[in-house]
């Protein structure tokens, strides 16, 4: 199984800032690690708002998808961990965007706090699979 497990990364998203991988292809699929709402030209966090949050680790996650040869239509599955639950209607708005049916499944917790003081932190996984229709 070792060699069907590969880190994949871009300079299109924010490097990871531990001892972990931004994602990691086994076989099809494609785990993204967390991403936070960090602007990878900046280092910085695009907004303190947790709408534009979203919309950032969002926009990584898809530059991640797109360096292992995917996109956001590929994602079957998303975490999304935020500091406030009570902004989840606007955070749903912003997340709907970016997705189209059949949606990712999907898992949303509060948190106490994130990384770096982010108010929204989204993992996912993506296939990889070629289409077989």
């Amino acid at each position: 199984m070792a060699s069907q497990i590969k880190a994949v990364a871009t300079d299109e998203a924010p490097g990871a800032i531990g001892p972990y991988s931004q994602a990691i292809r086994a076989g099809d699929l494609l785990f993204v690690s967390g991403q936070l709402p960090i602007d990878p030209a900046s280092g910085k966090f695009n907004s303190d708002d947790p709408v534009a949050q979203m919309r950032q680790c969002l926009a990584n996650i898809g530059a991640i998808a797109q360096a292992a040869g995917a996109d956001l239509s590929r994602v079957v599955k998303t975490s999304i961990m935020l500091t406030d639950l009570s902004r989840l209607a606007e955070i749903n708005d912003a997340y709907g965007q970016c997705f189209a049916a059949p949606y990712p499944v999907r898992s949303t917790f509060e948190v106490s706090a994130l990384p770096r003081g982010a108010k929204v932190e989204v993992e996912a996984v993506i296939s990889l699979a070629p289409d077989r229709l």
